[in-house]
C-alpha cells in the first residue's frame, strides 16, 4: 500500500469498478478501497445487466473503454435482444448474469490493471486542505493521501434493512453498512437525503412446479456488450426464464396485511423507485388489476436460487411466506432469502456538477448510486465518468461532458444536475430526445474517439474499432457501386419476399433501402461483398445508417442547433443573484445549478427563454462572446 495515491475510490460497486479501472487505465495511481473484497462488483438485486436504455449505457461504457460489458459477456445465464418489433431507437441488449462468475470476471479485470491498489477497509471520515479534498482516514489504514477522492459507497451509506417492522443497521446481501462517511459529508456542508430500494425473495429451484409458468426464453446470434467479444453463448447453452401471474388470494393476502408492511405503517417514509416498486405498492396505486405479471430468472448457472422478479416487499417474513405460496407453481416453495427494503443517503444532486465533482468540495467526486440513480448500469456509466473527470483534472486537461445528443450517458447526467430528481433516477429511452442517434448499434461511432483521445479506450480496442469502420464503409461503397445478381438469384429473393420481379437490374444499395431486405441476404448475391466479413452487430450498423438515414441527418441537424448553445459556456463566477433583469425564481435556480454553458442553462425547470436573453445580454456586456 502507498500513502499517497492520485485517485481514491470508495466503493466496490458497479460505480466504483468502472471509476477505478478508468483512472488507472489513464495512469492515475489509484485505490479502490472496498468493506469486502469478495463483494466486488455484487448483484444485490436482480442478477441482470441492460434493458430499456441501460442495454445501451453498457455499449457505451465499452465504448469509451469500461469493463461492464467485458465482464457481463463471461458467460451470460440468457441473453436476448428487446424490442426486435420495434425501430432500431429502442433496440437494447438484456442478460440474466450469474452471480458468481459476473464479479469473479470483473475483480480478474481490474487485477490486471498496473496502476490499481484494492484495500479491504472502511472509510471513515474525508480530510481536506484549505477547502479541497486531500485525503480519507481508513478505520485500520489510518490516513491515505489523495489528490482526488470518488464517492462510490452505493446503497450502503447510512443504510438501514428492514423486513416488516424489524430494522437494522446494515448493508445489502447482509453486508456492513458504512455509517460515518454521511457525518463527515455535512461537516463539509454536502446536503443528503434520504433513498430507498428494495428486493424480492429468493426461491429454491426444486421446489418450484414450473409446469405453470410460461418459459420465457433467450435468443440465439451473435450478441453481446462489448465490441471486443467474439464467442457468443448459444441457445442451447441458455437458461430459461419462466413468467407467472399473482393470483386472487395473492392480492387479497397483500391486502389484508398492508399494515404489517414497512413502506404503509410509517416505518419506512424514504423515497423508493417509481419504475421497480413493491408488489403492495402495486396493488394498491393499481386497484382495478386483476393480476400482476411475475418472473422467475435464475442467479446462478449451476444452483438452485431463482428470483422472484417484480415481487419486492417490506412484509415481515411470515406474510411473505403466505404471499409466495400463493403463486402458481409455488405452492409448496422454499424461501432461500427473504424480501427486504432498504434505506440509504444519497447526496442531493444540485450539489454536484457535470463532471460530477461535488461543488463546495474541490477533488470530491461522487458516483452511481450516492448521486441519487438506480441500477447497475446508470452507476457504471457514471463510475467511468468520475474516473475520467477526476484523472483528466490530475492531467490539467478540459474535462469529460459528454452531452445529450452523444449518449444516455450525457441524457443522464444532464438531468441530474440541470433538471434534479425527486426519486431514484433510471434511464428510459423517452428521457433521450434524439434516441435514434444513441442506438445500440452505434455507441462505437458516438464514443470511441473520445475515448481513446483521453486515454481510456487502449491503443488495441481503438484499432478493432477502426478496422470495423473501414470494413463497413467499403461495404457500402460496395453496395452503391455493385449490381446484384445473378438475375435469377434476384428472382428467387423477390419470390420470397413475395414482390413481384420484372428483371431490372438493382445496385445492393438500392435494395437495402427498402424495408423487406436484409445485408445477409445480399451477401451472396452481390459480387465482392462477402469479402468483408461483417459480424451480425456490423451488419445491423450499416445497415440502420442506410435504412434510417434520412431520419438520422434530421435529428443530428437538430442536435448541431443545440449545440450552439452548448459551446456558450458560461464562467463559474457569475453573480446570479445579482444580474439585472433575471426574475427571482431563475436567479435562485441559477445560482444552485451553476450551469457550465448556455444550453445547460436553458433546460433548467424556472428558467425561461427571456431569462437565457438575459444571459447573452450579461455575456455580451462583459465582453464574455
Amino acid at each position: 500500500m502507498r500513502e499517497e495515491y492520485d485517485v481514491i475510490v470508495i466503493g466496490g460497486g458497479h460505480a466504483g469498478v468502472e471509476a477505478s479501472h478508468a483512472a488507472s487505465a489513464m495512469g492515475m495511481r489509484t485505490l479502490l478501497a472496498c468493506l469486502s473484497i469478495d463483494k466486488i462488483a455484487n448483484m444485490p438485486c436482480n442478477p441482470h445487466i441492460g434493458g430499456s436504455a441501460k442495454g445501451v449505457v453498457v455499449r457505451e461504457v465499452d465504448a469509451l473503454g469500461g469493463i461492464m460489458g467485458i465482464a457481463a459477456d463471461a458467460r451470460p445465464l440468457q441473453i436476448k435482444m428487446l424490442n426486435t418489433g420495434k425501430g432500431p431507437a429502442v433496440q437494447c441488449l438484456r442478460s440474466q448474469q450469474d452471480k458468481t462468475i459476473y464479479p469473479q470476471r470483473v475483480l480478474e479485470l481490474l487485477r490486471e490493471e498496473k496502476n490499481l491498489d484494492i484495500l479491504e477497509d472502511e472509510a471513515v471520515d474525508l480530510e481536506t486542505n484549505s477547502g479541497a479534498i486531500s485525503g480519507v482516514i481508513f478505520k485500520k489504514s489510518g490516513l491515505l493521501r489523495a489528490k482526488k477522492v470518488i464517492l462510490a459507497n452505493g446503497t450502503y451509506l447510512n443504510s438501514r434493512v428492514y423486513v416488516g417492522s424489524e430494522g437494522r443497521d446494515e448493508g445489502p446481501d447482509g453486508q456492513r453498512a458504512s455509517l460515518p462517511l454521511t457525518d463527515a459529508l455535512h461537516r463539509l456542508g454536502v446536503k443528503t437525503w434520504r433513498l430507498k430500494t428494495g428486493t424480492p425473495p429468493r426461491i429454491k429451484k426444486s421446489s418450484i412446479d414450473f409446469s405453470k409458468a410460461l418459459v420465457e426464453p433467450g435468443m440465439d446470434g451473435e450478441l453481446a456488450f462489448s465490441y471486443q467479444t467474439e464467442t457468443f453463448t448459444p441457445l442451447e447453452k441458455q437458461l430459461p426464464c419462466y413468467l407467472i401471474y399473482t393470483s386472487e388470494e395473492t392480492l387479497s393476502l397483500i391486502k389484508d396485511h398492508l399494515d404489517d408492511s414497512a413502506l404503509f405503517n410509517g416505518t419506512i417514509n424514504s423515497t423508493g423507485p417509481r419504475y421497480c416498486p413493491s408488489i403492495e405498492s402495486k396493488v394498491v396505486r393499481f386497484s382495478d388489476k386483476p393480476r400482476h405479471q411475475l418472473f422467475l430468472e435464475p442467479e446462478y448457472l449451476e444452483g438452485e436460487s431463482y428470483y422472484l422478479q417484480g415481487f419486492s416487499t417490506a412484509m415481515p417474513r411470515e406474510v411473505q411466506e403466505k404471499m409466495v405460496h400463493s403463486l402458481p407453481g409455488l405452492e409448496h416453495a422454499e424461501i432461500l432469502k427473504y424480501a427486504y427494503q432498504i434505506e440509504y443517503d444519497a447526496v442531493v444532486s444540485d450539489e454536484f456538477d457535470a463532471t460530477l465533482q461535488i461543488k463546495r468540495v474541490p477533488g470530491l467526486y461522487v458516483a452511481g448510486q450516492i448521486c441519487g440513480t438506480s441500477g447497475y448500469e446508470e452507476a457504471a456509466g457514471l463510475g467511468l465518468l468520475a474516473g475520467a473527470n477526476a484523472s483528466l483534472a490530475l492531467q490539467g486537461k478540459p474535462s469529460l461532458i459528454l452531452h445529450r445528443h452523444e449518449s444516455y450517458i450525457g441524457v443522464m447526467v444532464d438531468d441530474l444536475v440541470t433538471k434534479g430528481t425527486d426519486e431514484p433516477y433510471r434511464l428510459l429511452s423517452s428521457r433521450a430526445e434524439y434516441r435514434l442517434l444513441l442506438r445500440h448499434d452505434n455507441a462505437d461511432e458516438r464514443l470511441s474517439e473520445i475515448g481513446h483521445r483521453i486515454g481510456l479506450l487502449s491503443d488495441a480496442r481503438y484499432a478493432r474499432y477502426i478496422d470495423k469502420q473501414e470494413r463497413i464503409q467499403k461495404a457500402i461503397r460496395c453496395l452503391e457501386t455493385t449490381l446484384v445478381g445473378p438475375k435469377d438469384k434476384v428472382a428467387e429473393l423477390f419470390a420470397r419476399k413475395g414482390i413481384a420481379y420484372d428483371g431490372y437490374g438493382f445496385k445492393g444499395i438500392e435494395l437495402l433501402k427498402r424495408p423487406e431486405f436484409r445485408y445477409a441476404e445480399l451477401v451472396g448475391i452481390t459480387p465482392g461483398l462477402e469479402e468483408f466479413h461483417l459480424r451480425e452487430d456490423e451488419a445491423l450498423s450499416l445497415e440502420t445508417r442506410i435504412k434510417f438515414e434520412g431520419y438520422v441527418l434530421k435529428q443530428k441537424k437538430e442536435a448541431e442547433s443545440l449545440m450552439k448553445q452548448e459551446g456558450i459556456l458560461l464562467p463559474k463566477d457569475l453573480d446570479y443573484l445579482h444580474m439585472d433583469g433575471l426574475r427571482l425564481e431563475a436567479r435562485q435556480k441559477l445560482d444552485a445549478v451553476r450551469p457550465y454553458s448556455l444550453g445547460q442553462a436553458s433546460r433548467i425547470s424556472g428558467v425561461n427563454p427571456a431569462d437565457v436573453s438575459v444571459l447573452l445580454l450579461t455575456l455580451r456586456k462583459k465582453n464574455l462572446l
